[in-house]
């Protein structure tokens, strides 16, 4: 029964509180004017009979099960609650409509007297009528002319006790009769009420006792946390929890009535968090992190199946006022979320994405306003950061592959699931996040790395094993040249390529030629990176130069500003405009010459006379290109084994070296001569049209065994002629960076016509240029 009469309380609550704000909504009727008075006088008593009818219910309840120790069934808990809601919630209707409530209180009390005023006076009437005297009649009649006398005047509590008084003197000798009688007395009750109207509904509203059964705490939040919709009776429940407050204060038990205010505090707070609030976070993070993954089909999401609850209620709360702080639980749920995404996106930089989609949807689905994490600091498309690769360029040549036509770096192995991949966009992204002045640095670092590469590179070519053989190859080719129509013999590489071994290898099983095969890899790959940064650098311009309307015509706004006379932070803010467009128009229109200033600033030393040992290189390119064949095929063949440890399908940094290296010593003329991959060409041609004539003979003679060890050969080398062509493709591709085509004699004497092109230009200008006009703009 206890929650049947729970209900029929809010019922009648609902009514009051509605019957309550129609009747103080309406202005009052001065023809109906005492009607209004009565209509007022009774909502208002009845407001507070019912506020006493809670009270005495839920007092009585709860201290009769806690004095029996009997346990309180979970319905009644809710019940009880409830009560306490609708307790507070007329205490809160009072509070709400306070200054009409207070004006119109003063009206009744002035109604209420005249209404007594009007009865004793009928009564005072009788007694005079009366002629008979006696003293005991004059004590009933200055009784009634002092309960007048009272009445006209403010309704104090003195007077009320006074006119009380005189009335138990003044009702004796049958003064009144009963239908008289009985109406006095109750306007006396409800003046007595209404006087004290303010008082007598706080005392009734008062839920301190609620200190001695905090248990029902946690369980109230569990019914409000299942019932959403309802969230905004939190606010009298946490009303009801502040009334224990001035009770404590006078708490003698410690020795501060602070620290039992605090322990309070701590756990009402601790409870909130527990039953309500991280509940909600985590249902909130799961419910947006399901809704994101949808795709994946995690589980059955079916409302009408699993049930939903909406749990946006509690995000249009009013922050909830308690001690010295606002309980706010949109802020608290956002910040929650902000944290555990911060935090999540830090350890997997990949998940950006995914939780940026998650605070979109927050926003949308519960009207959070999320932070944006700003992760990655740069963007995730960047990969390695320029600046990172710039420090340790050493460590990123050695363990990244070059792909020239992709313009792409892959990393060589990893422990990782996936191996990183850096292309043009992340460079360009990285150099967007640094500024274009990354650039010039790395190529500083770049050259740094280059001259400690080929200080090893030197120390190679000066080894008395490598050049006296270098030097006898290059005699041996000058004696046979012409038997072997200027062709290099691929016998001779491969000879020098496994004569070399007998100097030594090292523990995993490289050769002198494998190391310095790797060396100029890393130039090659070092090169490549230079290649990149500047593609990324002029993919940066092009991204952020789209906004200039005319590259042609860029107006000069510190020009601009200056005419208008505007201030000198503005014109230094024009002049910084100017300086940043012209630094993009340039960039864009020319980019810099980074191979070119490579070439320049190596080349020298390599063709000096005291560097005569590396004038042998270009013989040894043949055997080199050999042991990198042989090197490619077998890493390309890993590919397809369980183990892929040393796997890779490309390296063009080996191409990009040996084209680098041939232009700093200008050898590409001497490399020509040796006529290298057309030997390597017809030497495969030969071998495969033999296997093939093999293969039909055999095939003839139907040994099987022979004939599958000959497709397997033929196969062999079908590969190693296309490896061979794909490096001639490579290399051919790289020699266009340096200007392949063009000597060092050719190129000098090039720079020689522009240099004396722009003199006589410009002696133009100053011929033709008058005195009047300035000859520098």
């Amino acid at each position: 029964s206890f929650p049947r009469d729970m209900q029929s309380y809010y019922v009648f609550v609902s009514s009051w509180m509605t019957k309550m704000e129609s009747i103080l909504s309406k202005e009052q009727r001065m023809t109906k004017f005492s009607e209004d008075l009565s209509n007022r006088c009774n909502v208002f008593i009845q407001g507070f009979l019912y506020a006493y009818s809670l009270s005495t219910i839920i007092k009585t309840t709860m201290n009769l099960y806690m004095s029996m120790q009997k346990p309180m069934t979970k319905t009644s808990v809710k019940a009880l609650c409830r009560l306490v809601e609708l307790l507070k919630a007329i205490e809160h209707m009072f509070y709400r409509r306070s200054m009409v409530v207070a004006d119109s209180v003063t009206h009744i009390t002035q109604h209420l007297q005249y209404q007594a005023l009007h009865s004793i006076s009928v009564a005072k009437k009788r007694v005079i009528s009366d002629k008979k005297y006696s003293e005991q009649r004059l004590d009933v009649l200055s009784a009634l002319v002092l309960a007048e006398n009272t009445l006209n005047g403010p309704s104090t509590k003195q007077r009320r006790l006074i006119v009380s008084l005189a009335l138990s003197v003044g009702t004796q000798m049958k003064t009144f009769k009963d239908e008289e009688l009985i109406p006095l007395q109750l306007v006396l009750k409800k003046l007595d009420l209404i006087s004290e109207l303010t008082e007598r509904v706080r005392a009734q509203c008062d839920c301190c006792f609620l200190y001695w059964h905090r248990a029902v705490f946690p369980i109230y939040l569990d019914d409000v946390y299942e019932n959403a919709v309802d969230s905004a009776r939190l606010h009298y429940m946490f009303s009801a929890l502040r009334d224990c407050v001035p009770a404590m204060m006078h708490a003698r038990h410690l020795e501060s009535y602070e620290m039992l205010l605090e322990c309070y505090d701590k756990e009402i707070m601790e409870v909130l968090n527990e039953h309500l609030l991280d509940k909600l976070c985590k249902e909130i993070e799961k419910d947006l992190r399901l809704s994101v993954h949808t795709h994946l089909k995690l589980d059955d999401r079916n409302p009408f199946r699993v049930g939903m609850k909406d749990l946006a209620h509690f995000f249009f709360l009013n922050p909830i006022r308690f001690f010295n702080r606002f309980i706010d639980i949109k802020a608290y749920v956002t910040h929650y979320l902000d944290k555990t995404f911060y935090n999540l996106t830090t350890v997997a930089l990949h998940d950006w994405a995914t939780y940026s989609e998650m605070r979109n949807l927050a926003t949308q689905r519960y009207g959070l306003s999320m932070t944006e994490a700003h992760l990655p600091s740069q963007t995730l498309e960047q990969g390695l950061d320029v600046l990172e690769i710039m420090r340790n360029i050493h460590v990123f040549v050695s363990r990244y592959l070059y792909n020239l036509n992709n313009q792409i770096f892959i990393e060589r192995t990893s422990n990782n699931k996936h191996l990183n991949t850096i292309n043009i966009r992340h460079i360009a992204n990285s150099i967007r996040t640094h500024g274009t002045g990354i650039m010039n640095t790395t190529v500083n670092f770049t050259y740094q790395f280059l001259r400690k590469k080929f200080y090893i590179f030197s120390q190679f070519m000066y080894d008395e094993h490598i050049k006296s053989r270098l030097i006898k190859d290059i005699r041996f080719f000058r004696e046979v040249k012409d038997q072997n129509d200027h062709k290099y013999p691929f016998e001779r590489a491969d000879k020098f390529n496994r004569g070399i071994r007998k100097l030594g290898i090292t523990p995993d099983g490289q050769s002198y030629l494998d190391q310095f095969r790797q060396l100029i890899s890393q130039i090659g790959n070092a090169m490549g990176y230079v290649r990149m940064i500047r593609s990324g650098g002029l993919h940066c311009c092009s991204s952020a130069i789209r906004f200039v309307p005319d590259l042609e015509d860029i107006v000069n706004f510190e020009e601009l500003v200056k005419e208008e006379g505007l201030s000198e932070e503005t014109q230094k803010a024009a002049r910084q405009l100017d300086s940043v467009l012209s630094d993009l128009t340039r960039n864009f229109a020319e980019g810099t010459e980074y191979f070119k200033m490579l070439v320049d600033v190596f080349a020298p030393e390599f063709r000096s006379p005291k560097n005569m040992h590396l004038r042998n290189f270009y013989i040894i390119v043949p055997p080199l290109t050999l042991n990198f064949v042989e090197h490619s095929i077998s890493c390309k063949e890993k590919l397809n084994k369980k183990n892929k440890s040393g796997a890779a399908f490309t390296d063009d940094g080996f191409a990009m070296g040996v084209a680098y290296i041939l232009k700093l010593l200008d050898q590409y003329q001497e490399f020509d001569s040796l006529h290298w991959f057309q030997s390597v060409r017809e030497k495969y041609v030969k071998e495969i049209r033999a296997v093939a004539k093999q293969q039909n003979v055999q095939s003839a003679n139907q040994d099987e065994k022979l004939l599958q060890t000959m497709n397997l050969t033929h196969k062999r080398l079908e590969v190693c002629l296309q490896e061979f062509e794909l490096l001639y493709f490579s290399l051919s591709s790289a020699r266009i960076f340096f200007r392949a085509d063009k000597t060092a004699a050719e190129e000098s004497q090039e720079k020689k016509e522009k240099e004396e092109e722009s003199g006589k230009a410009s002696n133009g200008d100053l011929s033709n240029s008058t005195p009047a006009e300035p000859v520098v703009k």
